[in-house]
């Protein structure tokens, strides 16, 4: 079972903020594209690449210090287009699909309705960018499904393939040697 991981709030995402009995305060806000929250009497609040939580506390001391007393405020994110993993290759329906904290790459692939009836189980690449670095990793859907190794995590803005693809042909000479990766084969990409 994957381990859970703090969502994000990005751009465009759509979150509530509620103040516990000041339904003035309570409202439906659109993050814009820089990451920024614009809320009556308080301004523009920073709210990109933050928890709920810590929008929420966040939004609780600028509330203390101007408005309300020990005010009670809860952030959800509603609804999110930034939080996503794009699927494709040989899968039944490749698409954009949300990442939740709990999202893994078989996980992803379900969403994806599957993998399509020839594919390459053992030719998964997850492309991912890591402060700044773009990553790939080679995995085996059967190896992971056998329990030779974990079910990797899934996070915003990764990019799965199944079967073939430039990413995988990197990986063209280990797969010479081993068909059934007994662990995933990570490298930086150029």
């Amino acid at each position: 079972m994957a381990a859970d991981r703090p969502a994000l709030i990005g751009p465009l995402d759509t979150i509530r903020i509620e103040v516990f009995n000041y339904p003035e305060f309570t409202r439906d806000v659109q993050v814009d594209a820089s990451g920024r929250i614009a809320l009556p009497f308080l301004g523009t609040v920073e709210a990109g690449g933050k928890t709920a939580g810590e929008l929420a506390m966040d939004v609780e001391r600028a509330l203390d210090a101007r408005y309300v007393r020990d005010p009670e405020v809860t952030v959800n994110i509603v609804n999110s287009v930034s939080q996503v993993v794009t699927v494709s290759g040989e899968v039944e329906t490749p698409g954009l699909y949300p990442v939740t904290n709990q999202t893994t790459l078989l996980r992803a692939i379900a969403a994806a309705r599957g993998t399509s009836e020839f594919a390459r189980k053992d030719e998964v690449v997850i492309l991912r960018t890591v402060n700044g670095r773009r990553m790939a990793g080679l995995y085996s859907l059967e190896a992971i499904e056998r329990g030779l190794y974990d079910d990797p995590a899934i996070y915003a803005n990764d990019i799965v393939v199944v079967g073939d693809s430039p990413q995988r042909r990197l990986f063209r000479d280990f797969l010479t040697v081993a068909p059934l990766l007994a662990s995933p084969l990570v490298t930086i990409l150029q």
